[in-house]
């Protein structure tokens, strides 16, 4: 029964997260932190990997391995918000650009991209010439 309330809360934290903007240095700084909670995170487990067993059964979970497996589930999840969010900004700042380029050459700020250069051309076919044409 805790695993589903964890899980269902670490579900609604990564929703919130995903919702709310980030607010430039304090977000970095939180995403680095919790990089080097998860490097600390990560060598502990390596140290003592019967603790994921004993975790699994406080909160209820048959092994240490399913335990892992809900929180890398957890883990993707956030890492899909996380880039959805990130492609979303991107696309809007280029969009922004697209926008301030056509706006900058239609006032004559800048010159226009230039023309693709024309296709090349076949070169000329020659003359056929008839049975009458000896010399």
């Amino acid at each position: 029964m805790l695993i589903k309330v964890l899980l269902l809360a670490a579900i609604a934290l990564v929703v919130v997260l995903g919702m709310r903007a980030p607010s430039g240095a304090r977000h970095l700084a939180m995403r680095r932190m919790a990089l080097a909670g998860f490097a600390l995170f990560a060598a502990l487990s390596v140290v003592f990997p019967d603790a994921w067993n004993e975790a699994a059964g406080v909160v209820g979970v048959g092994r240490g391995t399913d335990l892992l497996l809900y929180g890398l589930i957890i883990a993707f999840l956030l890492s899909l918000v996380t880039m959805y969010r990130r492609h979303r900004e991107m696309e809007r700042r280029l969009t922004l650009l697209a926008r301030r380029l056509a706006i900058d050459e239609a006032i004559g700020r800048f010159p226009p991209t230039a023309p693709a250069p024309p296709a090349p051309t076949a070169p000329p076919t020659p003359p056929t010439t008839t049975g009458d044409d000896r010399a």
